[in-house]
């Protein structure tokens, strides 16, 4: 049988749930199951997740797409994960977590890392002297927020002594479950940069920085070895591949967290070739041929899941999550209101009504910072709010101001990710005349990118063409295949734009041009007239 018809089982293993596929070594996805995975949230910032649960549902969906004959089980030849970012597992010599996982999501660590970057003279919260030494290795610095591995880590120091001195190895969720699969710990240069103590100066050769761990006072072997993300790390235990039904000599590439494997899905892999993912959050990021930072508006280049590729990261903090706030707590939230009727698929719903409400919503604002924003500004103190509300509206018009206020949030971000490249484009391009964009089109994943009239919203807002990429919710699992099969010789990284589909295009309407940019003009006035009120609100 031709490399060709190989396949792989790959698993997206996110906050919401696992979700395993069978994907074949050029993209398809040719099954798919998924399983959802509780979240533990506490008083003080506490946002955690039980290993078991995501390493049961891991391999109960597994089985399920093996199982289903989809493809013969000795076609696959290989498996791949894509996980989470910036989580924590503290475990020890035998692999055995030794507390939850730390999510992306924890603030607990917040005040210990104010503490470790204060100083005399301070930028954005920051040590002038610390900042600089950070931005020149890594090319940025943990959160004040405390949301990351370094602020899981400080904390556990803190609150937690008796873990921290029992554990063997700190891992991210994705290295974690890779450690369930073979055996092995290890982390790939991608998945270990969010501890910001790589140094990153050359992209060919990424290491610890032995100055910045020993600034962070981690002790060096409590950190994973570093592999590539094409790196093959070993084949699958003996015992995992008799309960899944696989082959003894399965083959375990190291991948790459979600936010690095969706770009690769997305098929937008040449520099300066953007792509907008929605899902609870949301992203729009491009590779880059250089290291960059932007300290003021948290944009900064990190390590590809492409090894020896920069790719300008970003991430605000709600997007699809702002319809899930609307459909569980405010239409659907069961109180004296309602009580027994079932919830209904109200996506698809969303969408129609979306469809048949004028743009600009009356002029009716929604602000999308539920949980604060990252950027491109860093304010956890913001919120979430509807402005110009009157009598004469509906919930049609609210439903349709959260699609469009989405839409502003990241058109706010976009305007920062061009002046980011758009030096280094204009260099590149010398025939670009005045008024040429520095991104003329961008593709669309994640669940939000389902949807035909969200994307002509953003076609709208953006004023750009935007490509709706064929399953659009499946890229990540996608991009994990891709990079699967690069490192087990069946691909190369030039070839995977040919194997992306497109379902649609939408282009800007002309007509809804003056409407939005109106509307924009007020969306960031509104950040200006209110981000001291809500400082204040909830400074605490």
């Amino acid at each position: 049988m031709s490399k060709t018809e190989k396949n792989l089982l790959i698993f997206d293993h996110g906050t919401s749930g696992a979700k395993s596929a069978i994907v074949s070594t050029h993209g398809e996805v040719l099954e798919w199951a998924f399983q959802e995975v509780p979240l533990h949230v506490f008083k003080g910032g506490g946002v955690e997740q039980d290993p078991d649960d995501w390493w049961n549902a891991i391999k109960k969906t597994a089985k399920q797409v093996i199982d289903s004959g989809c493809v013969p089980v000795e076609n696959i030849v290989g498996v791949c994960n894509t996980s989470q970012w910036s989580g924590t597992v503290p475990v020890d010599q035998n692999g055995n977590h030794l507390y939850n996982s730390i999510i992306w999501m924890d603030t607990r660590g917040a005040k210990y890392i104010k503490q470790f970057f204060k100083g005399l003279i301070e930028v954005s919260g920051y040590s002038l002297g610390k900042l600089l030494k950070w931005l020149k290795l890594t090319g940025g610095l943990p959160t004040p927020s405390g949301k990351g591995p370094m602020g899981h880590i400080f904390w556990l120091k803190n609150e937690h002594p008796e873990i921290y001195k029992k554990t063997f190895k700190f891992l991210e969720p994705q290295d974690y479950v890779n450690l369930k699969l073979t055996g092995k710990f290890a982390a790939s240069t991608a998945s270990i940069h969010l501890h910001w103590c790589t140094d990153i100066r050359d992209v060919n050769n990424i290491n610890y920085s032995k100055k910045l761990v020993k600034k962070f006072k981690i002790e060096p072997n409590k950190l994973p070895e570093l592999k590539k993300t094409t790196d093959v790390l070993g084949t699958i235990k003996k015992e995992v591949a008799d309960e899944l039904g696989l082959q003894k000599d399965t083959k375990v590439v190291m991948g790459a967290p979600d936010v690095l494997s969706a770009p690769i899905g997305s098929g937008a892999i040449r520099d300066y070739e953007g792509h907008i993912c929605i899902g609870t959050s949301d992203w729009l990021e491009c590779h880059i041929p250089y290291k960059k930072t932007d300290v003021f508006h948290m944009l900064a280049s990190v390590p590809s899941a492409i090894p020896g590729r920069y790719l300008l990261a970003n991430e605000q903090e709600i997007a699809g999550g702002a319809l899930s706030f609307l459909r569980d707590k405010i239409l659907y939230h069961k109180d004296e209101l309602l009580k027994e009727e079932a919830v209904p698929d109200v996506y698809k719903i969303f969408d129609k009504i979306v469809e048949q409400t004028p743009a600009g919503s009356n002029n009716l604002i929604f602000t999308p910072w539920l949980i604060g924003e990252r950027t491109p500004v860093e304010n956890p103190t913001l919120r979430g709010g509807l402005y110009n509300l009157s009598l004469e509206m509906s919930r049609e018009h609210l439903i349709r101001a959260l699609f469009e206020g989405v839409a502003y949030n990241i058109k706010w971000l976009f305007i920062y990710v061009e002046k980011f490249i758009e030096k280094w484009v204009k260099k590149e391009r010398p025939g670009m005349k005045k008024g040429d964009f520095i991104m003329p089109e961008l593709n669309i994943i994640g669940g939000g990118g389902s949807s035909n009239i969200w994307c002509q919203i953003f076609a709208d807002v953006l004023n750009r063409k935007i490509n709706q990429v064929k399953n659009p919710i499946q890229a990540n699992a996608r991009g994990a295949a891709f990079i699967a099969s690069v490192g087990l010789g069946y691909l190369e990284w030039d070839y995977i734009p040919k194997y992306i589909e497109f379902s649609n295009t939408f282009k800007p309407n002309p007509e809804n041009r003056g409407i939005y940019d109106k509307l924009f003009k007020e969306y960031l006035n509104i950040y200006k007239i209110m981000r001291k009120t809500y400082k204040r609100l909830n400074k605490d």
